[in-house]
């Protein structure tokens, strides 16, 4: 809302030497946004002068100019000649001389200048080039506008182009102050300043007189409230649309945003500005009988004063007479009875129409006004007859028309419910000890009703103008506003006790930091796949498994979410790819989502809002959710370290797929074990499945070739998926390590003939179970089969190491560990040292 200062000190004190910036503080400090400050861009000398004499001079390009005398005044150098290019003044003529060393704006300097043979020593300015207004009709003639001054005036005074605006954010409930009348209260309230109401008129005199008919027949309210509650009609006779607006009124509107269109759309907007309640004219002659104020009906239309043809809808309430629907009420008026230069009778509506009507109806039709703005906010319900007769007051004395007997009104009884404030209320929610005779002061200050209630609080009827205060958590925000946002005393909340990220948030964040740290790079993708990709990706075997199907998905070729995270790190890949970096190792924590068979999804009804759920409600929504697990998964494709001096580049593999679940298991606090298995995603002989403590929890290989080329990929890409919250909930709560032994490792190798098809991880868990305590890694430092191996058969070796927290070990106490482990493997697998 922009605000020209002198607009806003007819209503409240505003102190001489207050300045922009102070008028902005002061609205802050009652919860208003600064925005900014706006001005006439100009500076002096721009003065009143008088045309002396003048010469038309025909040109070459079939131009004719004038070579003017003009006299600014004795103190402005007495008569000089200007050019002009303008026709529209006559010798006598006084107007607006803007001398060397003005500046309009654009910037735009005068300065003395040779044009058309002469010198010109200033301009004879137009509207246009005062800021005034688009239209350039000729230059300003001061009789026109009926002013008289004398020679050599400051024309900017005058003119009013020296007053100053400052522009606030007006939050959407609080639609009263997108208003003078409101805006100036607001400036009261900050500074104690008295206000004075324009709308504080004796209700007598806005009697609209009687004999034309207004009916309001809405046959589908919106929410049970009628479209309109209020209609007031004024007729003006005789008006002369000619006349200039004066400037003042076009300086002020200029100010406030609004371009100047003729004296009387002027006033309608000047008075919209000036009370908040939007204020429409009609044409009188061209009205066939009464308005009726009604909903549309389907694919009715109607032509619009921006000259578009709308079909409208059934929920949209129309203004209409006998002809059909002459406006869309509170959003736009129709152009077939539209004021304009012809018009010379007027009738003046001024009405309250339901909020939510309006908004709808202009978001449909893209219909943006300055009307929809504050109808949708909704106005006083009590200043409509104060509107329509002040636009008539003006009309009669800017238009010289004269004010009419007919007219009418529809209106209702205002009945605004009461809200109870508990006393103490206020205090426990701003956390500021105000006293009843603040609270009180408060709300009496905005114009609330105040009756105290037995001592246990007060019972408060909010004016008319603010629909917003609903409750008494608005009212006691209004106290705190009213009585400084600056009293509310800053406190840090104290934390609940607790550790902060639950063990699971934790355990989630050690693991994308490890990998992070290990040199994969992040890449989060959105959760939508297809069903193909869910059935390759989601299941070992490929085979089809239920998926959630969006509703409204925002892409229709993946309209799924996802079962596995694989689908979006190849799709991420493939767009590295494209873009040359050939060399990735990328992983993403993401939800996936696995629906069971047979189960419905997203069925339960979705509460309305402003209500809390019942426990009830909550249940069967969080039934209508599919499980959603927290997975990562990483790919490598490309060199895992580059070519370098004296290095070859080494290609990514399984190896180093295997490397991400060990970094992933370290920052888990779990062992993770891998045996061999297939999935249809992955290369048969070069798949792992990932266990902890014997339950499955993922997967390790290299992609299918025919799925990475189907992905784009290149012909080797690794990958790994596992179930990151299942692991976290095994791995359980981490302990404190004890601390290191500061005795020596003993180190042994053991090398194990088992049959072929026995997994290296069975045979090194079986050691572990014999070697007993002493036992501090074993790790598979070969797979060998070939000579002097069975072909049924195959030799792993193991290298181990033991300690002993209280003192160095034997190489007999090692050893002895060692057959222990051997022993348990020979016993189930049929392990044999070999020699």
């Amino acid at each position: 809302m922009r605000v020209p200062l002198s607009w806003l000190r007819e209503y409240v004190e505003v102190a001489a030497d207050a300045t922009p910036d102070d008028v902005l503080a002061s609205f802050v400090s009652v919860g208003f946004e600064e925005e900014d400050i706006h001005r006439f861009e100009i500076e002096g000398p721009v003065v009143v002068g008088q045309v002396v004499s003048f010469e038309e001079e025909p040109q070459s390009n079939g131009k004719t100019i004038r070579w003017c005398q003009v006299d600014v005044g004795e103190a402005n150098g007495g008569v000089r000649g200007i050019v002009c290019g303008a026709s529209n003044f006559a010798v006598g003529d006084k107007v607006v001389a803007t001398l060397p060393g003005a500046v309009l704006p654009g910037p735009f300097p005068i300065a003395a200048r040779k044009t058309y043979g002469h010198v010109s020593d200033g301009m004879m300015a137009s509207a246009r080039e005062l800021g005034l207004g688009e239209e350039h009709n000729g230059i300003i003639v001061l009789a026109d506008l009926g002013i008289d001054a004398p020679v050599g005036t400051d024309a900017i005074a005058l003119l009013g182009l020296d007053d100053v605006a400052v522009e606030v954010n007006v939050t959407p409930d609080r639609g009263y102050a997108f208003s003078l009348r409101g805006i100036a209260r607001e400036y009261s309230h900050a500074t104690g300043a008295e206000f004075r109401d324009p709308a504080a008129r004796d209700f007598a005199e806005l009697a609209p007189g009687a004999g034309f008919p207004i009916v309001v027949d809405d046959q589908q309210p919106i929410r049970g409230r009628v479209g309109a509650s209020e209609f007031v009609a004024r007729a003006v006779r005789g008006v002369d649309p000619s006349r200039p607006t004066p400037p003042w009124m076009v300086a002020r509107l200029t100010l406030a945003g609004m371009r100047s269109l003729g004296v009387l759309i002027d006033i309608t907007n000047y008075v919209m500005l000036e009370l908040g309640n939007p204020v429409h004219g009609y044409d009188l002659d061209k009205l066939s009988g009464g308005i009726t104020v009604r909903r549309a009906a389907s694919g009715e239309k109607i032509e619009t004063l921006d000259g578009q043809v709308r079909t409208l809808h059934v929920e949209d309430l129309l203004i209409t007479d006998e002809s059909g629907p002459i406006g869309i009420a509170g959003v736009m008026g129709g152009a077939t009875t539209e004021m304009t230069e012809t018009t010379r009778n007027v009738l003046i509506e001024a009405a309250t129409f339901d909020p939510t009507t309006i908004a709808r109806s202009a978001r449909r039709h893209k219909l943006p006004s300055e009307a929809s703005k504050r109808f949708e906010r909704g106005v006083d319900p009590l200043i409509p007859f104060v509107a329509a007769r002040r636009v008539a007051d003006l009309m009669v004395e800017f238009a010289g028309g004269t004010l009419d007997e007919l007219g009418g009104a529809v209106f209702a009884e205002v009945f605004i419910e009461g809200i109870h404030l508990p006393a103490g209320f206020v205090a426990g929610l701003i956390g500021v000890d105000y006293t009843a005779d603040e609270i009180v002061g408060a709300l009496e200050t905005i114009g609330a009703e105040v009756t105290e209630e037995d001592g246990t609080g007060w019972h408060v009827i909010p004016p008319s103008w603010r629909p917003d205060l609903t409750d008494k958590w608005t009212l006691a925000e209004e106290v705190a506003r009213i009585h400084g946002l600056d009293r509310i005393p800053s406190v840090l909340p104290t934390p609940s006790g607790g550790r902060g990220l639950t063990l699971l948030q934790q355990g989630r964040r050690r693991v994308a930091d490890a990998l992070a740290a290990a040199g994969f790079v992040e890449t989060p993708a959105f959760p939508f796949t297809t069903d193909t990709s869910n059935d390759l990706h989601g299941s070992a075997s490929g085979e089809h498994l239920p998926s959630i199907r969006l509703a409204n998905a925002l892409d229709g070729q993946a309209p799924f979410l996802r079962r596995s995270l694989i689908p979006g790190l190849l799709t991420t890949a493939h767009r590295n790819i494209s873009r040359g970096m050939v060399d990735l190792a990328i992983f993403e924590t993401g939800t996936v989502f696995l629906p069971e068979p047979g189960v419905q999804y997203g069925t339960a009804e979705v509460p309305p809002l402003g209500a809390r759920p019942s426990d009830e409600v909550l249940a069967q929504l969080n039934a209508s959710i599919p499980p959603q697990h927290r997975h990562v998964a990483v790919l490598l494709t490309g060199n895992i370290i580059p070519r370098q001096p004296g290095r070859a580049a080494e290609a990514a593999d399984l190896a180093d797929a295997l490397d991400a679940v060990r970094v992933i298991a370290t920052a888990a606090g779990v062992d993770i074990d891998v045996v061999q298995g297939e999935r249809a995603a992955l290369h048969p002989g070069r798949t792992g499945v990932l266990s902890v403590r014997g339950e499955e929890i993922g997967y390790v290989g290299e992609l299918h070739p025919t799925v990475a080329a189907d992905a784009d990929l290149p012909a080797r890409a690794v990958v790994l998926e596992l179930d990151l919250d299942r692991v976290l909930t095994l791995a359980g709560e981490r302990v404190v390590v004890e601390s290191l032994s500061t005795y020596p490792a003993a180190t042994q190798d053991v090398s194990l003939v088992v049959p072929a098809t026995v997994p290296a991880a069975d045979v090194r868990a079986a050691l572990v179970e014999g070697a007993g305590a002493l036992l501090e890694s074993v790790r598979l430092v070969d797979d060998y089969r070939g000579e002097g191996v069975p072909g049924d058969a195959k030799s792993l070796s193991f290298a181990l190491r033991f300690r002993a927290p209280d003192r160095t070990l034997t190489a007999a106490e090692a050893s002895e560990a060692k057959l222990a482990g051997v022993a348990v493997a020979a016993e189930r697998f049929g392990a044999t040292l070999r020699e």
